[in-house]
């Protein structure tokens, strides 16, 4: 269904500048003006020439057709998914069904500053460093409630070092290491 109706209710009637700047300002493409009207492509263009009329790309028609309401609620979500977890350009289109321009666009017009790609880095190694460390206090937790290191590395899929080392950076007390054999005081009695 055609949004935008004929110009003309009579074919011999001719179509004007004006009355094509009309409909183009109202939303309409030159492709609907062509159809609508019944001009060639280069006719219509020269009458909205003579009118006057700014051309506006394809994204300035898309977006002067939404809803403008949808508009603000999509471009904040992406300003909150960008700014609070760390998103990329990439990614924040992907979530829109836009292209990366398009999502660009989106977070400047709900306020946000774009990142450069360092900024994005060091944003992403914080996130990433945040939950290793509740990691590290959850395997705290249950080394102190008694489970072994090797049993933590299992339970994890980590290597024992790595567990050692989350144990450390959550500054585990470390229980003594059990020693396999005789003690030191067996070995030095004659």
């Amino acid at each position: 269904m055609n949004p935008h109706p004929p110009l003309t209710s009579d074919a011999s009637e001719e179509v004007t500048p004006e009355a094509l700047r009309k409909q183009y300002e109202a939303g309409a493409t030159v492709d609907e003006l062509v159809t609508t009207s019944g001009l060639s492509y280069g006719t219509v263009l020269n009458r909205l020439h003579d009118a006057g009329i700014v051309m506006r790309t394809s994204w300035q028609t898309r977006r002067m057709r939404q809803n403008p309401e949808a508009r603000k609620r999509l471009a904040a979500r992406l300003r909150t998914l960008y700014e609070q977890h760390g998103a990329t350009l990439t990614e924040l289109a992907a979530a829109a069904g836009e292209t990366r321009r398009g999502a660009r666009r989106l977070l400047i017009e709900a306020g946000g500053t774009v990142r450069t790609t360092q900024q994005t880095l060091r944003v992403r190694a914080a996130a990433r460093a945040a939950e290793r460390y509740k990691v590290a206090l959850s395997l705290r937790a249950r080394y102190e409630a008694g489970a072994t290191v090797p049993e933590l590395a299992t339970e994890h899929s980590y290597s024992i070092a790595t567990v050692y080392r989350l144990l450390h950076q959550a500054g585990t007390p470390m229980r003594p290491q059990h020693r396999h054999g005789p003690t030191r005081r067996e070995r030095e009695r004659p």
